[in-house]
Order: C-alpha cells, then sequence, then structure tokens
C-alpha cells in the first residue's frame, strides 16, 4: 500500500542523521560494530528508497557491520536499541533479526520481545508467523501476560490480519479464531496502547469477517470499561455501514424515533486549509432515552464528476425522552499524502444510528 507520509518520514527519520545515531549506537554497544562497514553498507542508494525500503536497507547494512555468529549479534542489537532516537531507527533493528533469524527462532523471539520496546517488532514477526505460525501464535500467546505493555501489544498487533505496510498472511485472514486467544487474554487490558491494537485488530476481522466479529465480542461484558472501550473501537467500520448488529451491541438501534433540525455547514465556500463549522440539533420523538451513535459523512469531489465519500465520528450519547442536544464540530479541510482535495461541490450527510437523517453542503473554491 501506499505509505501515508513517506517523504517527510525518509527525510526526517530514516535520513543521514538517523545513520549517524545508528552507528553511534552500535560502537558504544560493542567494539565488535564495525562502523565503516555499516555506514559504507547504509549510505549508498539511501535517498531513492521508501520508508519501509530504507528499514529493510538499514537492516542489510547492520549485517555487514555485525558478528556473523547471531548470537553475538543479537546481543549487540538488544544493546544499541536503548540508545536510539526514534522508532523507526529500532524497525531496523528488529528487521535484522527477521532476516536473519529464521533458523533460531527462540533467540529470535526474545530478541524481539527486547527491541519491541524502543519501536515496534510487529513487522519484523511475520515472517515467522508465516513459516511456523502454530508456534509464533503460541508464543505470542504467553506474551499476553508480560507485565511490559509494549511486549503485550506486540502479540495483537502482529498478528493483525490487515497490518498496514506489514506481508499479508492468508490464514490470519481467513481464520480468525487462529488469534483469537490472544484478544480473548487482552480484551480488559489496562494500558491504552495495548487496547487500541486489540481494537484495530477486531476492526481488520470486521473488514473480512463481519458476523464473527459482532458474534463473537458480543458476549464480552461491556460492564468492564476497558472491555466497553475496545469493543466500541472495534466495531467503528461497521457501525459507520450502519450495521443493525453492530449498533445493537452499542445499544443503539438504527429505527431511533428523532427529529432532527438546522443540519449546516458554514461557510458555504471555503478554499484549501480553511475551515468548515457543522451544526445540528437532534430532537427525542421517543418516551424513553436512546442511545444515539451520530457521524457525518463527506463525499469529496473528484474530477470527472466522481466522488469519494468518507465516514467521520462525531459523538454517541443516550438522548433522554422529550430533550434536545446541540452539536457542533469543525474540519479543517487540507491535503493529507492519503487524500489530496479538487474543487467542486462537496455533499455531507448526517448519520444517526447508520441512517442518513440530513444533507447539506460546501464549496471548496479553486485557488
Amino acid at each position: 500500500m501506499t505509505e501515508p507520509g513517506a517523504q517527510p518520514l525518509m527525510k526526517d527519520i530514516l535520513g543521514p542523521a538517523a545513520l549517524v545515531v545508528i552507528a553511534d549506537a552500535g560502537v558504544a554497544a560493542s567494539p565488535d560494530f564495525d562502523r565503516a562497514a555499516f555506514e559504507g553498507a547504509a549510505e549508498p542508494g539511501l535517498a531513492a528508497l521508501s520508508v519501509m525500503e530504507r528499514v529493510r536497507h538499514i537492516a542489510d547494512a547492520l549485517h555487514v557491520a555485525l558478528p556473523g555468529d547471531y548470537a553475538r549479534a543479537v546481543a549487540i542489537l538488544c544493546a544499541m536499541a536503548p540508545r536510539l532516537t526514534h522508532a523507526f531507527q529500532a524497525f531496523a533493528l528488529a528487521e535484522y533479526v527477521a532476516r536473519h533469524g529464521l533458523h533460531d527462532v527462540a533467540r529470535s523471539m526474545g530478541a524481539l520481545a527486547e527491541l519491541t520496546r524502543y519501536g515496534s517488532a510487529e513487522f519484523a514477526i511475520r515472517p515467522f508467523l508465516a513459516r511456523e505460525p502454530d508456534r509464533i501464535l503460541a508464543q505470542m500467546l504467553e506474551w499476553t501476560r508480560h507485565p511490559d505493555p509494549h511486549v503485550r501489544r506486540l502479540a495483537s498487533e502482529g498478528a493483525r490480519p490487515r497490518l498496514p505496510w506489514a506481508t499479508q498472511i492468508a490464514a490470519l485472514k481467513a481464520d480468525p479464531t487462529l488469534a483469537a486467544p490472544i484478544l480473548e487474554a487482552l480484551k480488559a487490558d489496562p494500558s491504552l496502547y495495548v487496547r487500541k491494537s486489540v481494537a484495530n485488530h477486531l476492526n481488520d476481522i470486521g473488514k473480512d469477517r463481519p458476523d464473527w466479529l459482532v458474534a463473537w465480542v458480543s458476549d464480552w461484558s461491556m460492564a468492564d470499561p476497558h472491555t466497553a472501550w475496545i469493543v466500541r473501537h472495534a466495531l467503528r467500520s461497521l457501525v459507520k455501514k450502519g450495521d443493525p448488529a453492530a449498533l445493537a451491541i452499542l445499544g443503539a438501534r438504527t429505527d431511533a424515533a428523532v427529529t432532527v433540525k438546522g443540519f449546516a455547514i458554514t461557510p458555504a465556500g471555503i478554499r484549501l486549509g480553511e475551515a468548515i463549522a457543522i451544526t445540528v440539533e437532534i430532537g427525542s420523538d421517543a418516551d424513553t432515552t436512546q442511545r444515539l451513535v451520530v457521524d457525518y459523512r463527506v463525499h469529496y469531489a473528484r474530477p470527472h464528476g466522481r466522488a469519494a465519500a468518507k465516514v467521520f465520528k462525531w459523538k454517541t450519547f443516550d438522548l433522554e425522552a422529550g430533550s434536545t442536544q446541540r452539536l457542533a464540530t469543525r474540519q479543517v479541510i487540507r491535503d493529507f499524502s492519503t487524500r489530496r482535495h479538487h474543487p467542486g461541490r462537496h455533499a455531507v450527510d448526517l448519520l444517526v444510528n447508520g441512517r442518513v437523517m440530513a444533507s447539506a453542503a460546501f464549496d471548496l473554491l479553486a485557488p
């Protein structure tokens, strides 16, 4: 996939300055680290590479600089890691393990558990998973009991079916039960860092196996706030699509009895870099409290009259019988590496529990 923000990352994170940091860490960690060999292998051709290509390129340069004995090399890498200044630098150390440690799984798993504390080893563990899924998933299940949240997160993140930028593992996409024990073990983890990974893992599953996801989390107790947080975020893609079963788990109904007034977008026209304000009043027509999941969907103008829609989360709340809730939000319309904007009319839908309840629009003006 396209790597979001690739150009800034190449210049600012894994550029020449990063090579100096890694080389300094290697020399400080061991006299066996050959700085000249590392720099001689790492510097040529770096400028032309993407972010993840740079990770692999630096890992290969480390191979030239480190001792040929894998056990000694891994010990040096683990000593280098605390001296690094950015997670992407540590990705390269973990990548060395992925490229040269498949023959020594036990030692490599120990190294990845250490290196993931400084830069996630989620990418580096994928070749091991592809080669020995049962053995590695068993190791990852053990990591769910690790005291360090970085290691617990690796158990979930490394097994994500749709992990961005990573090698896809068909078995994990086809059969979510393979990693289900890991998710079960982490469903009430005290670390938000871990819970985000579990929710993203589950959201991945929902893109391929929505029925399985809904059935699986419907048995989880929402009484635990940590579990409830995971479930809400795990179901976000299905909720955006108005999936009735996903909404029901959150206590929301697709046939919410509400009246929408004053859905408006101001100003009516903006230029790139400026903001729109979105406001609405939602009134209850029910005689009981209703759970409402309110989102909005922007239909981005594209060349030749096409449009591309994206749903944004707004607010989830309980609306008491006969009451009214006013909502307001603001969004700056600016380009990202993953989304470029084009002049034209941008329609915006208000979604309440998955249903379109109102529409408005704004114009993005030409520069």
